[in-house]
């Protein structure tokens, strides 16, 4: 392990993050701001580490990030077992986050999809469903974007690195700055 590669791959990362990425960062924290304003609800997906994003991402909604306030409509949909399961065992692993978004989705709402490679199929069907039913779709990606590159509505693309280490702290970075900026807008 290289520490001072290491150090300069997350400091490109950073850097891309607060000068490229921060206009799309705000544009995104005021569409989540509206959307909850309006009774909406923000739901996220991800597959192994990037699920874990997405339940921290759900976690900071609901309970709090900075201020002690009322809860904020947020889930994550890679958190019940049963109906994972009963999905990707009745008909594929690629339809377990679109058929929530079928079943849970509204117009106005918003799904948030974490995936450092851009192609995660789950992932994709689940963009593709929420179009249809009026859901604005953000994507925190990295490398090319992958297939989601033309899907989404917002996308956060670290293209600094294709490390996914890397990717994911890019990730971690902005939707912490998005839960900050969110707290702020809702909250005056």
């Amino acid at each position: 392990m290289d520490l001072q590669q290491i150090q300069a791959e997350a400091r490109i990362v950073s850097d891309q993050v607060f000068n490229e990425l921060a206009p799309a960062v705000e544009e995104i924290s005021q569409s989540i701001a509206d959307c909850l304003k309006a009774g909406g609800k923000v739901m996220m997906c991800g597959n192994g580490g990037s699920a874990s994003d997405a339940q921290h991402f759900a976690g900071e909604l609901v309970n709090r990030f900075l201020m002690n306030r009322k809860p904020y409509a947020g889930l994550a949909l890679n958190t019940d077992a049963a109906v994972m399961t009963s999905i990707s065992n009745d008909f594929s692993y690629d339809e377990i986050y679109s058929k929530q978004v079928e079943g849970l989705g509204r117009a106005g709402d918003i799904l948030v999809g974490f995936s450092t490679s851009g192609n995660s199929g789950n992932i994709l069907r689940a963009f593709d469903a929420a179009k249809e039913i009026g859901i604005k779709t953000v994507a925190f990606t990295g490398g090319t974007g992958g297939k989601m590159l033309g899907l989404t509505d917002y996308i956060l693309l670290v293209s600094s690195s294709s490390h996914t280490p890397r990717i994911q702290e890019g990730h971690e970075l902005m939707m912490h700055l998005i839960c900050e900026r969110v707290e702020e807008l809702m909250e005056g």
